[in-house]
This record gives C-alpha cells, sequence and structure tokens, in this order.
C-alpha cells in the first residue's frame, strides 16, 4: 500500500464526490499527573525470558518514552516501550514499583 492511503480504510474506490475516508489515527491522550495514575506492574515471560511489564499509562507516547527511559536508567537495564507498554528486561518488579512511588504513582499488581 502507497503511502498516501496509509490510514484509510473501508472503501477501495467511490464514485460520492462527498465522501470521506474513515482514518486509522488513534488520538494521544493528555498526559495524566502521576498523582492521578494507576500503573499495573507484573512480571510476564516473553520469548522464554523474565520481563517486567507495565501497562495502564495515560499519556503521550513521549511521555512513555521518558519514563521508559528514566526506568532503564535506574535499574541498569534495557527495554522499550509500544502500544502503552513499557516492558523492562529481568525480574525486576519490586524495585520498579519502589522507584514509581518515589516519582508520585501508584502502582498495583
Amino acid at each position: 500500500m502507497s503511502n498516501k492511503n496509509k490510514g484509510k480504510k473501508g472503501v477501495v474506490y467511490s464514485t460520492n464526490p462527498d465522501f470521506q475516508y474513515d482514518s486509522d489515527s488513534q488520538e494521544e491522550h493528555e498526559t495524566l499527573a502521576p498523582a492521578l495514575q494507576k500503573l499495573y506492574v507484573r512480571r510476564e515471560v516473553r520469548s522464554g525470558k523474565p520481563t517486567t511489564v507495565i501497562k495502564e499509562f495515560v499519556g503521550t507516547k513521549d511521555d512513555l518514552k521518558d519514563l521508559e527511559k528514566q526506568i532503564k536508567q535506574y535499574c541498569g537495564v534495557g527495554g522499550s516501550s509500544k502500544d502503552g507498554e513499557i516492558l523492562i528486561q529481568g525480574e525486576l518488579t519490586d524495585k520498579i514499583k519502589e522507584f514509581l512511588q518515589k516519582k508520585g504513582y501508584k502502582t498495583k499488581g
């Protein structure tokens, strides 16, 4: 699919001159204050390796990336963020919960 049609879905061709495409673009949510967020921190096994997953972050992709970077630096490990989740390598749930609580986030899980 060419780049000019990316994000358009539902109709291949229309003869209606007033037709509007449905777009796939998702609106980013404004970032909530840390005190208003409850982050779900849990250990999972992905690709046979222990991973700590942080879910339910409400905010922009840039703020998610910033939080991911801070957690990785604090723990001294690698990780990534995608689909509104932060994935941290290793089994570090207690350490991450402690860090998030210092930042003002509420944690569960």
